[in-house]
């Protein structure tokens, strides 16, 4: 007979809709592993959940401790599901391929890894049933799929047991409709922000580090011979690294390009007890320097170049759909330096497509600044011929890459996304963080970058008035506030900064106050540029 607090878990799993041509696995996938008991009425999807209500876990229980102690009570916590390493694009069948458990970076030709799941073991389950997994666990505190990245943990890192998990619950990120940014500015409906930067350290970034510290905190469990994680930044992978690591108890250690990177990224590594050092050159040297020393020391090397990252990275495209309840958008615009995050998000969706949750996948653009380019010019060219571009200063910082990593990841997912390249000159960045602003929002410049690129393609038509857009928002505009005080001051070279909103001084004297005011209310609120007639 199984217990009250077994049928409340249970009625919280979504009952399986068999695929007749493949045999159904031993585990279920569920909110939290628990009794497999059941009776005939639970079985059928239409049915009431028991009306028995969850107990409250002892008080000198915690959450993870609760769910250790469900997953006993089933007997363990195997899977059905794996997912390896193999070399990039090298299809369902490569010879060459690795344990997650090992650590290894880079194919034995020298190329790119993905992580690549058992779809045939995924498919034993259809897309009904993954989209009522996923969703029964949206908001939920339990361990560990309260987290937007671990409530698809068969998806993610399947084999990795709950205790070895870090997690501060990141994801389920507010996918924001700029309704007024969308009307007076590019004369849209459907302008969707999803802010990813919502989030633990304030940028995307959380979502495929809480993936990659976890597995290296497996990896230590299992007397791997790691002591430490390091990357090289532009500050937000520094800033989630070192908070997993601290959250961990594993070392940190960071590569920053000195004097490139802003005080509020800077001084998160540090906050959280990293090992930083500051170097006289830019990321592209950090990242060559990163990648020497790791291949020396028993450093784990935490960059893109590590495809785990874009494990956790891919469930912001998993979460987009769920949010619009299983809708595809039209186009996803994505800003682009590394490159990793536009592949992350292709393979979410494909995933998704794949697996029969969705019938199709957005169009994909990526936004790059116009002064560290080199995929736009890749594009531009015809994907003729990729040469790595020398980056120069850019206020978006965190993209100012000129010899991106996942550049083969990248144009692989536009090519198959139907996608765009677009580029933002330093002043049209600003210019669109400044008008989204003005409607409320408080963006990063990078998300200026990818806000450019659309608007660019509305002019063109390329993007209709009625496309459902998703414009993706990569960190937290509270860690470029300089950027925005150097805008309004108008304090920035060569910069018209036409939307600058400069206070103005007036003297402690009332009939002065009101003589503003009074100008002010005639005159009416500033208009900001408008793109008219598109």
């Amino acid at each position: 007979m199984a217990s009250a607090t077994s049928l409340f878990y249970s009625s919280l799993t979504p009952k399986p809709k068999l695929v007749y041509q493949n045999p159904l696995p031993k585990h279920r996938p569920s909110l939290l592993i628990v009794s497999s008991a059941t009776n005939d009425s639970h079985n059928n999807n239409n049915s009431a959940p028991p009306t028995a209500l969850k107990k409250r876990r002892p008080a000198e229980e915690n959450i993870r401790e609760e769910a250790r102690r469900h997953r006993l009570v089933d007997g363990g916590s195997s899977s059905d599901f794996s997912a390896k390493y193999v070399p990039f694009n090298a299809g369902q069948y490569s010879g060459e391929c690795y344990s997650l458990d090992e650590i290894v970076y880079r194919s034995k030709s020298g190329g790119l890894l993905d992580v690549q799941h058992d779809m045939d073991a995924l498919k034993r389950y259809d897309g009904a049933y993954w989209r009522s997994l996923f969703d029964s666990r949206v908001g939920k505190t339990t361990w560990p799929y309260g987290s937007g990245v671990w409530s698809k943990k068969e998806w993610v890192l399947p084999e990795i047991d709950p205790d070895d998990i870090i997690s501060a619950f990141e994801g389920n990120s507010n996918l924001f409709w700029a309704e007024r940014f969308g009307k007076e500015f590019l004369n849209m409906n459907d302008l969707w922000v999803k802010h990813c930067g919502i989030s633990h350290t304030g940028s995307f970034k959380d979502l495929g580090m809480t993936v990659l510290v976890s597995q290296v905190n497996r990896l230590r469990k299992l007397k791997r011979p790691v002591v430490g994680v390091g990357c090289a930044s532009t500050g937000d992978t520094s800033a989630a690294l070192s908070a997993y690591c601290a959250s961990a108890g594993i070392p940190s250690i960071v590569f920053l390009p000195a004097n490139k990177i802003s005080i509020a990224q800077l001084v998160q590594p540090i906050a959280n007890g990293a090992f930083v050092l500051s170097i006289d050159t830019d990321f592209d040297g950090c990242m060559k320097l990163i990648r020497e020393v790791t291949s020396e020391l028993p450093i784990y090397l935490a960059n893109s170049l590590n495809s785990l990252r874009l494990e956790g990275q891919k469930t912001a495209a998993i979460e987009i759909l769920q949010q619009f309840d299983w809708e595809v958008p039209d186009w996803v615009i994505v800003p682009g330096g590394n490159l990793g995050n536009i592949y992350a998000f292709y393979k979410g969706f494909k995933m998704c497509e794949e697996l029969g949750l969705v019938d199709r996948i957005p169009r994909l653009v990526c936004a790059q600044s116009a002064n560290a380019n080199p995929l736009y010019l890749y594009y531009k060219s015809g994907w003729k011929n990729f040469e790595p571009v020398t980056a120069n200063s850019t206020f978006a910082s965190a993209i100012q890459i000129g010899d991106p990593v996942s550049i083969e990841r990248a144009v692989y997912a536009l090519k198959n996304s139907d996608g765009i390249v677009e580029e933002a000159t330093e002043e049209e960045l600003m210019d669109a963080t400044a008008q989204a602003d003005s409607t409320g929002m408080f963006i990063c410049p990078h998300t200026g970058v990818a806000l450019t690129a659309l608007i660019k393609l509305r002019k063109s038509g390329v993007i209709g008035a009625s496309d459902r857009t998703v414009v993706v928002s990569t960190a937290h505009g509270l860690k470029f506030t300089q950027s925005k005080i150097d805008y309004h001051s108008k304090a920035i070279d060569s910069m018209q900064c036409r939307f600058a909103n400069l206070p103005v001084q007036v003297k402690d004297d009332f009939g002065a106050v009101m003589d503003l005011l009074q100008q002010y209310l005639k005159k009416g609120p500033k208009k900001t540029f408008q793109v008219k007639q598109i």
